[in-house]
């Protein structure tokens, strides 16, 4: 059983910055073995792809809508991936979601094997 659990949203304005993170656990789950991606859902549109990253770390993959503004990020000893969000804007509000998955390419385009339950972001203008 594997376990993502995202924490770190809120209600900020525009401009502002939050960092999210999600806690991987499981009792088979290696973490290190996962890449691990940010997905995102607003109101009346559909679930889609924001931010992965690689096992290691060493490569990272942005939608174009954050390029520039977001940046994720993993710390494997704390099995926890970050996603730092700078410069807010108000169509970012969203429930965001962690997701974990084996291949970097699925991932990015169907999604993770793992979901976490989400963390609402709020960004007021």
């Amino acid at each position: 059983q594997v376990q993502l659990v995202e924490s770190g949203g809120g209600l900020v304005q525009a401009g502002g910055s939050l960092r999210l993170s999600c806690a991987a656990s499981g009792r088979t789950f290696s973490f290190s073995s996962y890449v691990m991606g940010w997905f995102r859902q607003a109101p009346r549109k559909e679930r889609e792809f924001v931010a992965a990253i690689n096992w290691s770390g060493s490569s990272t993959y942005y939608a174009d809508s954050v390029k520039g503004r977001f940046t994720i990020a993993r710390d494997n000893a704390k099995n926890t991936v970050y996603l730092q969000m700078n410069s807010l804007k108000a169509e970012d509000t969203a429930v965001y979601y962690c997701a974990a998955g084996h291949n970097i390419v699925v991932l990015t385009k169907r999604g993770g094997d793992y979901w976490g339950q989400g963390t609402q972001v709020t960004v007021s203008s």
